[in-house]
């Protein structure tokens, strides 16, 4: 992957981890460098980003400090999911991965063509999120 593609990537997760940019930040910027979609990792502390041809890259996360549950909660990551949504005070990407993984979210997917994330737990639950209009 050429290394503009690898930069944007970088800065998006940097951007998430740190809480200097938005979701709809994100997802621009890396619509913007021709990618595809993203999936989020929590067991590896993986993010990878995926171009339409199958070309991607994997680059380290932060470590979630709280075990992936063994059971999918979809209520709590769906409650999660709105306080993001809402920036609710006190909201941090973090936080955000701390909730979803103790309510048993392994990770996520994001497509932008779909314009869905799908969240998935250990048992291949899943719980699917349109993007907020």
């Amino acid at each position: 992957m050429d290394p503009h593609r690898i930069t944007v990537a970088r800065a998006s997760l940097d951007g998430a981890e740190q809480g200097t940019k938005t979701f709809p930040q994100i997802v621009g910027d890396l619509m913007a460098a021709g990618f595809e979609s993203y999936m989020i990792d929590f067991r590896r502390a993986t993010a990878t980003y995926y171009l339409p041809d199958g070309e991607s890259t994997a680059l380290e996360a932060h470590p979630v400090g709280t075990p992936v549950a063994a059971a999918f909660d979809a209520d709590a990551i769906q409650a999660a999911i709105r306080d993001a949504q809402n920036a609710v005070p006190g909201y941090t990407y973090a936080g955000f991965c701390e909730r979803v993984a103790a309510a048993g979210c392994a990770g996520y997917i994001v497509s932008f063509p779909g314009r869905r994330a799908l969240y998935f737990g250990r048992t291949a639950e899943t719980l699917v999120e349109p993007f907020p209009a």
